[in-house]
């Protein structure tokens, strides 16, 4: 069963117009949520960030688009799909409805649809990260701008340089920017480490404003054994580093295991994932 503007439909049945913007034009966001035994993993984050990003695409927000509301509907979804209950990864979309060329008809009515899928552990894992190959993505950049740290439908970069590394034997790509500094990983923002130094490009660099990325440096600024910047990396710094990991809401935190001859390790990210889920189980 999927959500579609809070009516539970089967999967089948819930079918876009042809003339739905989202699909013609990309005008649409989206947010890629965990939900574990009923509760949404950082759901103010998500609603914010999904509010914030509506007003910097001059959607109209109706009243009834409140945080609550939106916890109800994905709840719902879940409790539609019984075999997800326990973890799920959910995606909400919202999009500016039909109608229109560039111009919107209306700019007044955003819809909105849920997906649930089901998610095997209720916490996050430590990955397999020995063969987890990395490399540059080159073919395009990303321009830093308020628009390249939205999460919107338009992911052509992303699914191209998905299709890249699958046919390089690559587990993900490395994103630059114009400036050819490295912003983030195909799928979640980037860290690198390099002895008790940890450092993630600024939002400036133009990377994705991750839900992750904030919890992450939220944990490593309350620790004393670590000194984290946000500043750019420049591929040559990769050579250099003792780890790298990439991070996002569902998996959490992914090692790369190496960049081309060169290999890491991935001490301090098992450190951090276990503080992070120590903090998720005592629900703050």
């Amino acid at each position: 069963m999927v959500n579609f503007n809070g009516d539970l439909l089967e999967t089948s049945e819930a079918k876009l117009n042809l003339e739905n913007r989202g699909y013609k034009y990309g005008d649409a966001l989206f947010e890629t949520l965990r939900v574990v035994n009923g509760k949404i993993f950082f759901l103010e984050d998500h609603y914010f960030r999904l509010m914030s990003s509506m007003r910097i695409l001059r959607m109209d927000i109706p009243m009834n688009f409140t945080m609550e509301f939106f916890e109800e509907e994905i709840l719902k979804t879940i409790k539609a799909n019984p075999s997800f209950n326990n973890s799920a990864r959910i995606r909400l979309n919202v999009d500016r409805g039909d109608g229109g060329k560039y111009l919107p008809d209306d700019n007044s009515k955003p819809s909105f649809n849920i997906v649930a899928e089901p998610l095997q552990n209720l916490f996050y894992q430590v990955n397999p990260f020995e063969d987890y190959r990395v490399d540059l993505y080159k073919d395009f950049y990303v321009s830093p701008g308020l628009l390249s740290g939205l999460k919107s439908n338009n992911k052509v970069i992303q699914v191209i340089g998905s299709i890249y590394a699958k046919e390089n034997n690559l587990s993900n790509c490395l994103v630059l920017n114009t400036d050819k500094s490295i912003i983030e990983g195909l799928n979640g923002n980037l860290f690198l480490v390099k002895g008790e130094s940890i450092k993630t490009p600024p939002l400036e660099d133009g990377c994705l404003k991750g839900v992750m990325r904030k919890q992450i440096l939220s944990l490593l600024h309350n620790n004393p054994n670590y000194d984290i910047e946000e500043a750019s990396i420049s591929p040559f710094e990769l050579q250099k580093a003792d780890e790298l990991f990439i991070t996002n809401t569902i998996v959490g935190i992914q090692s790369i295991g190496s960049y081309r001859k060169k290999k890491y390790a991935n001490t301090v990210a098992v450190d951090i994932l276990n503080k992070l889920n120590a903090r998720l189980r005592l629900g703050s």
